[in-house]
């Protein structure tokens, strides 16, 4: 019984708590809505607020937990996606993924070899080019990738998840990077239940998305060989270098100069065509602000990667939870001082936390289930 009375006083001791965050979310969201000059935002931000206001409501009283979440995701999430479907509007991802994958359809590679203006170019790696052949809005099937993953991977509050701003505003009007966050959670996932191969697999499959997936993969590595040894490990890596390298290898070679100024140079910042990821953060105000300030971001970029892989060296992730905080703060700082970078990257690291909290909640209730012992 104590346990019982336990878990509802924390209920009640959270609700008030919810309830503040759905409303800060509704804050967050109509002012997001009124600065924006673009149609997408709006509508998100207006559709957004209504849905968090009515969950900030519902939290207030007596509504069940799920049912409160429910009503934020369908408000911040579904229902701006829907509406913005079907009136056909999106963010430049929607178009460049459509049309990469009508060239992959058409040519054999999804790339135009001399890019000359931004919309030319296609800063993914070739794996994304197939939502843009499947049929329907390449949101869909973004969205439904993205879900499926996370669902699979089984972090708690998957329902917070998808209501969170950072989460919900690319679900609705772009979402390239959501299926390459669910991806890289379900291969952690996967390593973490010691399925070496699968997890190689799903990571493969992300590092063949967008070069955002690639820090995961070492992450996964040094995690396999701390919980089951060397020849799992390799079996890991035999399967995501492999399954990556069999998506991506052949389309660098068939093109390799298109290759090189979409995928490489262009998310880089070394084009004469600057990237329209231009989030005020610090890789790149050094771009823009300081001479030579590219290579500077650059080569901290660089020392950030290394000192990652030095830390998986000296000390390896154990669990679950500390692999995704070891990743996400190697995402948090890549985003941080990447030349072309964008705020809505942040949705890895807010993402990969999810796996370190769901792995600490579980520890901790499987402690407080335990028998209690007496002192001898």
């Amino acid at each position: 019984m104590r346990s019982t009375f336990g878990e509802r006083v924390a209920r009640c001791a959270r609700r008030p708590v919810e309830r503040y965050v759905w409303a800060g979310y509704a804050v967050v969201a109509v002012a997001f809505a009124a600065a924006s000059d673009l149609t997408t935002h709006r509508v998100w931000g207006w559709s957004a607020g209504a849905g968090y206001a009515l969950a900030a409501l519902l939290a207030s009283g007596s509504a069940p937990r799920p049912a409160v979440r429910a009503v934020a995701v369908a408000g911040a999430a579904v229902l701006p996606l829907v509406g913005l479907v079907v009136a056909g509007l999106g963010q430049s991802e929607v178009a460049v993924v459509e049309r990469s994958g009508r060239l992959l359809a058409a040519t054999g590679s999804p790339y135009v070899t001399a890019p000359a203006a931004v919309p030319d170019f296609d800063p993914y790696l070739p794996g994304m080019a197939v939502f843009g052949m499947l049929p329907g809005d390449p949101r869909w099937w973004l969205a439904g990738a993205f879900v499926a993953c996370l669902t699979a991977a089984r972090p708690r509050g998957v329902g917070a998840l998808l209501a969170c701003p950072l989460v919900a505003l690319p679900f609705a009007v772009g979402g390239v990077d959501l299926p390459v966050a669910g991806l890289m959670c379900l291969g952690l996932a996967l390593a973490g239940r010691d399925r070496p191969g699968a997890a190689g697999l799903a990571l493969g499959a992300a590092a063949a998305l967008k070069w955002t997936a690639w820090p995961a993969l070492p992450v996964a590595l040094a995690l396999v060989a701390v919980r089951q040894g060397a020849r799992p490990a390799l079996r890991c890596a035999g399967a995501g270098l492999g399954t990556a390298t069999v998506l991506v290898l052949p389309f660098a070679l068939t093109d390799p100069a298109g290759f090189f100024h979409n995928v490489v140079a262009f998310p880089l910042g070394l084009t004469a065509t600057a990237s329209p990821a231009g989030s005020p953060l610090p890789g790149h105000l050094l771009a823009e602000h300081v001479p030579g300030g590219t290579v500077i971001a650059l080569a901290l970029l660089t020392s950030g990667a290394l000192l990652l892989g030095a830390s998986l060296a000296l000390r390896p992730p154990e669990t679950v939870g500390a692999a995704a905080r070891r990743l996400a703060l190697g995402l948090g700082l890549a985003t941080a001082l990447m030349p072309a970078t964008r705020f809505g990257y942040l949705v890895y690291p807010l993402l990969l936390a999810a796996p370190a909290y769901g792995t600490a909640r579980r520890a901790t209730e499987v402690t407080d289930r335990s028998p209690e012992r007496t002192p001898a």
